[in-house]
Order: C-alpha cells, then sequence, then structure tokens
C-alpha cells in the first residue's frame, strides 16, 4: 500500500489490530457474545479469509440498522480504507510485524480492555442457583426473583446482563417488584397461575431492560438514571432455547449506581402489539404481511434509545416520528430483519419529540415457504406470542421529559 510516495508493508500489530481491537474484539472475547476470540495475531491469521470475505461484504461487523436514515452512538462499522487493508493484508501474506509494533498492538488492545471495564459494576446480581436446562429440545420460559437488598433509594446509571450459559440463553426480561412478593416465583414456568398472579400485581414496571444476541450493556446520560427503590426485587424472565441434551444456567444482570445527584429520571414505555392500527396481528400461512403502529403522546420527551424487535418471520422494521408541524423525525430502519442480531439503538443526541407529536412504526413479515428463516415447513399461520416460532412487534424506548436544550447534548 503507498501512504504519499512511500510503499508501506502492512503488517498485523500495526495496522490490523487496531481495527479488530475496535470493531470486533469487544465481542471476540472470553465471556463476550461472540463463539471465538479475535485478540492475537494467531486468532486473526487462522481466520483471515473468513474475516477478509465478512468484512468485504459488510456482513461484518453487524450493525442492522440503516446508518443513513438516523446516526447513532453505539454504531459499528468499517470504512473502504479499513476492508481495504484488511484485504491487502491477508494477500501480502499475513505478516505478524516486529517486536516494537508488537508491544503496540498489546498496548491498544490492553488499554482497550481496560477503558471498557474500568468501571466495575456497584451490584452484581446472579440466578441464586445454576438452572437445570432440561435437555428435552423444547423451550423452556422461566422466571426468577433477584432480591436487591439495598437499603438506600439509589437511581441506576447503566443495566448490564451476562448470559450464563450462551448457547441456550435466548433472550431475558428484566422487571422489578417493590412489594417483595415475587421472591416465591423463584425458577417457576410461566405456565404456573402464580407467575399471572405476580404479573397482575406490584410491579413497578413491566419493562426495565432487555438482552437479546447482540445487545449491549444501556448507560443512560450524565446526569439521569432509573430510579430503584430500597429493598426492591428484580424479576428476570429468561427464555430458553430448545436444547437437546441437559445443560445448565446461571445468569447475572450488572447494575451501576449513581455516584453524584440525578437531575433527571429516565422512563421508559414499549410500542407493542395492542398498538397496531391494522388489527389482528396475524400472519396467515404462504402470506406476506405488514402491521402499522400509530401512537400519539401528549407530552414533550428527549429519546435517549430505541430497541426494535421481531421474531423469525420479521423482514424489514421503520420507525419514526411526525411532529404536529409536519417535520419527519428519523428513528430506526432496517432492511433486512436479522433476529440473532438484535440491539438497542442510542441516540447520538438526544432527539426531542415534542407535545402531540406521532410515532409511527411498520414491520414486514414473510410467512411463506420461500423465507428460509421460516420455522415451520410447510408453512403455519402465526401470530403474537413469545415463543421463537410465535411472533413480536415491539418498539421499546427509553427517554427523559424534555428540557430546553436536550436536543444539543451528546451522548457519551
Amino acid at each position: 500500500m503507498i501512504f504519499g510516495q512511500k510503499m508501506i508493508e502492512i503488517n498485523f500489530h500495526e495496522h490490523i489490530a487496531p481495527i479488530i481491537h475496535k470493531n470486533c474484539t469487544p465481542c471476540h472475547q472470553p465471556n463476550r457474545s461472540a463463539p471465538f476470540s479475535l485478540i492475537s495475531y494467531e486468532d486473526v491469521a487462522k481466520r483471515a479469509k473468513f474475516i477478509g470475505k465478512v468484512t468485504e461484504t459488510r456482513y461484518m461487523p453487524p450493525f442492522p440498522a440503516d446508518r443513513k436514515f438516523q446516526a447513532y452512538l453505539n454504531e459499528r462499522g468499517l470504512t473502504v480504507g479499513e476492508i481495504t487493508k484488511i484485504k491487502l493484508w491477508i494477500e501480502g501474506g499475513m505478516k505478524e510485524g516486529g517486536v516494537g509494533s508488537t508491544v503496540k498492538s498489546e498496548q491498544h488492545f490492553a488499554q482497550q480492555s481496560t477503558e471498557t471495564d474500568l468501571v466495575k459494576p456497584d451490584l452484581v446480581l446472579k440466578m441464586n442457583k445454576p438452572y437445570q436446562i432440561s435437555g428435552e429440545n423444547v423451550e423452556d420460559f422461566r422466571f426468577f426473583s433477584l432480591p436487591s437488598k439495598t437499603a438506600t433509594d439509589q437511581y441506576i446509571t447503566a443495566i448490564g446482563f451476562k448470559a450464563g450459559n450462551k448457547k441456550n440463553v435466548h433472550h431475558s426480561r428484566l422487571m422489578v417488584d417493590t412489594t417483595n412478593n415475587i421472591r416465591a416465583i423463584d425458577g417457576l414456568s410461566e405456565t404456573d397461575p402464580k407467575v399471572y398472579e405476580f404479573q397482575k400485581t406490584g410491579l413497578k414496571e413491566e419493562f426495565l431492560y432487555g438482552w437479546v444476541p447482540g445487545n449491549d450493556k444501556i448507560s443512560f446520560p450524565q446526569g439521569t438514571g432509573v430510579k430503584l427503590n430500597a429493598n426492591s426485587d428484580f424479576l428476570l424472565n429468561m427464555h430458553y432455547a430448545p436444547s437437546p441434551v441437559p445443560d445448565t444456567d446461571q445468569s447475572e444482570i450488572q447494575l451501576y449506581f449513581a455516584k453524584d445527584k440525578i437531575e433527571r429520571e429516565v422512563r421508559n414505555f414499549t410500542l407493542r402489539e395492542n398498538d397496531i392500527s391494522n388489527k389482528p396481528f396475524l400472519i396467515k400461512a404462504n402470506q406476506k404481511a405488514t402491521f402499522f403502529i400509530s401512537k400519539k403522546i401528549d407530552k414533550a420527551i428527549s429519546l435517549i434509545s430505541v430497541m426494535p424487535h421481531m421474531h423469525l418471520i420479521g423482514k424489514t422494521f421503520r420507525a419514526f416520528v411526525i411532529t404536529p408541524n409536519g417535520e419527519v423525525i428519523n428513528l430506526v430502519k432496517i432492511d433486512n430483519w436479522e433476529f440473532n442480531w438484535q440491539m438497542t439503538y442510542q441516540f447520538k443526541l438526544l432527539l426531542k419529540v415534542p407535545s402531540g407529536s406521532t410515532f409511527i412504526v411498520e414491520g414486514t413479515y414473510d410467512n411463506t415457504a420461500e423465507n428460509p428463516e421460516n420455522p415451520n415447513s410447510p408453512p403455519l399461520d402465526i401470530a403474537y406470542g413469545w415463543g421463537t416460532k410465535d411472533e413480536m412487534f415491539n418498539l421499546v424506548l427509553y427517554y427523559l421529559d424534555y428540557k430546553e436544550g436536550d436536543e444539543k447534548i451528546e451522548q457519551k
């Protein structure tokens, strides 16, 4: 490669490692979501041709949302120059580089890892005991109680989740109970009558945080947080994918509390199947369908993030806001829905949504035999449900009540 008038031999430690460590290693390392590590030269070199192919086609790093539609704080993606560097490095024999550049590469990863892990969780709550996954090759939905045992009220500034069994944990949903009445729910199936009774009473929030493959820790803007009342309990709704062999899981949630005074409270709401304009939410066998949500709000808010959610036969997802004066505010657009890689998209700037604005959400589904992701062969009618073979249509939003100047605040 030529930089200026000088020929530069591309080597791993000096030219390729910074690209890999920034865009790939955050997931591709031990105890993270990816199936193998991409830290060392040896890790990358033995998969170099595969890496070259998936980066050139932009399959990796995964970021399903259209970055031209809206800009996000947590967006990923390689430049044309970075993709070209990887390609030329592979074609040039995958040179490792000298001692000096080796030190530089190792320091780069060590620094990045330190920055990522510098702030340790203030409270880690793990499932009380390992849950026994049956091995009967069926989906399993379970509820677990995780008492916080906090002595005083706290404000949560960030939330994370660590799957104890990455292969079998399909997704998790975190809720809060202030009554302490759910402690007996630990490990119960979603079909147990006690679960229904607990869900009807006492939950402060129906939703606090959701983890799906591809999602990451959510951090709220400085000076804001979600209020956690003293001695509250967390309700962890776990979905385990079918497994042909017995296994165990002991997942955990990671909570980060405010050290300084919190000025504003983070809230959330979810646009869901009940909000659909063209009901019923039913995708008939051998048909395609499009559903719409139109929801008007009666107060001004500042959006922090959005998280779209569909299942296997989802194909596209789009959400935007129309303000009272006709302005369109883009939220998220996914042209090729990927069930196995779902994210919370955090905006670079807080997005002001004026009072009287209308949220518009559009989702398309393909329940034909031509859809390779269709869970049924031949196709069957599919309606709402939490199971993988059922369908959902959600948009989860974190927000603040609007304050003058919010739209100029950069999220970090």
